[in-house]
């Protein structure tokens, strides 16, 4: 019952937005070439017992591209910034963990005009990393930026950089 009430509220608040449309292409993410030869930011794994372990368990990296990198170092992204986050199932055995498929390839692209209601950043996730197969759409500020509303003095960005 609690959830309810958060959904009702979730609910009326959606319907207090007013709606500006939008090109299909101007809100679209492109699917990242190359991404696999960008820096890498940092791994981990989200296990059982995780609040996030239902969407998105597994191991996880992130890659930054160059212009992501300076954001990482300054707090401040720029434009043209890409962050991926690179989902692959987790399998453990013999005492290790490995990586198994890969369920969603999500990428973040700073662009403040074209995703001005969203931070500036456009969410899309390619399931299994097909890039015929967009996940997010026109859902971005649901299935992706409400929760990084919670960064938002780190640039909507959860991973940060270490040395």
């Amino acid at each position: 019952m609690k959830h309810l009430g958060h959904r009702i509220a979730l609910a009326v608040f959606a319907l207090a937005i007013p709606v500006v449309p939008i090109a299909a292409d101007e809100a679209k993410v492109d699917y990242p070439t190359g991404y696999r030869d960008w820096t890498h930011v940092k791994s981990m794994v989200i296990q059982p017992g995780h609040q996030l372990y239902e969407s998105f368990g597994g191991i996880h990296h992130i890659y930054a591209n160059q212009s992501a990198l300076e954001g990482y170092r300054t707090g401040s992204f720029a434009d043209g910034s890409v962050i991926i986050f690179d989902l692959l199932e987790a399998t453990a055995a013999d005492n290790a963990i490995t990586e198994g498929k890969r369920k969603v390839l999500g990428v973040m692209q700073k662009d403040g005009k074209r995703f001005a209601g969203t931070g500036g950043w456009g969410f899309e996730g390619f399931a299994a990393g097909d890039p015929a197969r967009p996940v997010v759409g026109q859902n971005a500020r649901t299935a992706c930026f409400e929760c990084h509303t919670a960064q938002k003095d780190h640039d909507y960005v959860f991973s940060l950089w270490r040395e």
